[in-house]
């Protein structure tokens, strides 16, 4: 192998641009020629391609979103739309991709090993939903983006002695929600992997009030419902008035944190590595705070084992 190749792919990720860093420098190391491919899977259609140098991945590892820029791609979930792409990989004679982004990249990847070429997945996303992986690049940078935006709002709720509804990213998985949750002290989450009953959510805010309290913070994945269907719900059923932020894309962007930086600098270098040892069909992650691949698979999803005790825990405490 000789050239190898790398593109980003799906929603942008803090941390991204360290992996890309990574993977260039750690290619160049190797002794490879390394391309960067511009627009994810409709920019590799498009030709969208050009060689890459160890300055050309000079002071990013700081930067959010991602240099190599992202799209999403309808005309590559066809077969047509593959093969224009392993037309434009053969003709630039990229023998290898490292596809980073999340579970729909990662499909991406699989089929384009399917066809002969060897890709393997950096798991980059802030909803954290990749099977065979603890923790995504960008999700602990997003993670302390919501936080601290808890924070800010908890103080204009205790100021006016409000009911706050904050509505963070999460279609299918509550991670976001949850763990910011836990770590903002809110007394209510709704995630998408756990049953609500909105009784118990009236029940627990009386509660609260009955006892004093003078502010409340409500943390809903945008999975389970906007927050403006969850306010109207609160004021019709127990005529609670709530207030809303509704936090949005400022999620996504911002300069990564340290963790995100090293996750994403230890995964891009390992996927060269593999990439080197011919693998394709797999993608490098973290399990117990080690480095580790695993197979990609046709079906790839979060698992939540662990959410279960998480989200019990986060009830316990608010009491």
């Amino acid at each position: 192998m000789n050239r190898i190749a790398v593109l980003t792919s799906g929603g942008d990720a803090p941390g991204m641009n360290a992996a890309v860093r990574a993977v260039v420098r750690k290619a160049i190391f190797e002794e490879f020629e390394v391309a960067g491919i511009f627009n994810g899977y409709q920019g590799l259609i498009e030709g969208k391609v050009e060689l890459l140098q160890l300055g050309s991945v000079g002071d990013i590892i700081q930067r959010g979103g991602t240099m190599l820029r992202s799209a999403r791609s309808v005309e590559f979930r066809t077969p047509e739309g593959r093969e224009k792409a392993l037309q434009q990989l053969e003709l630039h004679g990229i023998e290898g991709v490292v596809v980073i982004g999340g579970d729909g990249s990662f499909r991406g990847a699989l089929e384009l090993t399917k066809l002969g070429i060897p890709c393997v997945g950096v798991p980059a996303t802030i909803d954290n939903d990749i099977q065979g992986t603890d923790f995504t690049i960008g999700f602990d940078t997003a993670l302390n983006t919501v936080i601290d935006s808890i924070d800010k709002i908890r103080d204009t709720a205790s100021s006016h002695e409000r009911t706050f509804i904050v509505e963070v990213m999460g279609r299918d998985a509550g991670d976001l929600a949850l763990w910011a949750g836990l770590a903002g002290g809110a007394e209510t989450i709704l995630i998408p992997e756990e049953k609500y009953e909105v009784p118990a959510i009236i029940e627990r805010l009386k509660n609260g009030s009955g006892r004093g309290k003078k502010h409340s913070i409500i943390i809903v994945a945008e999975g389970v419902m906007p927050a403006s269907e969850l306010a109207d719900i609160l004021k019709r059923e127990a005529n609670i008035d709530t207030h809303i932020s509704v936090l949005g894309h400022i999620q996504r962007g911002g300069s990564p944190s340290a963790r995100d930086r090293v996750i994403a600098s230890q995964f891009g270098a390992r996927a060269v590595e593999l990439l080197k040892e011919g693998r394709g069909g797999v993608a490098v992650g973290m399990k117990n705070n080690g480095i580790v691949e695993y197979d990609i698979k046709d079906d790839e999803g979060s698992t939540n084992d662990w959410k279960a005790e998480m989200y019990t825990l986060s009830k316990e405490l608010s009491i």
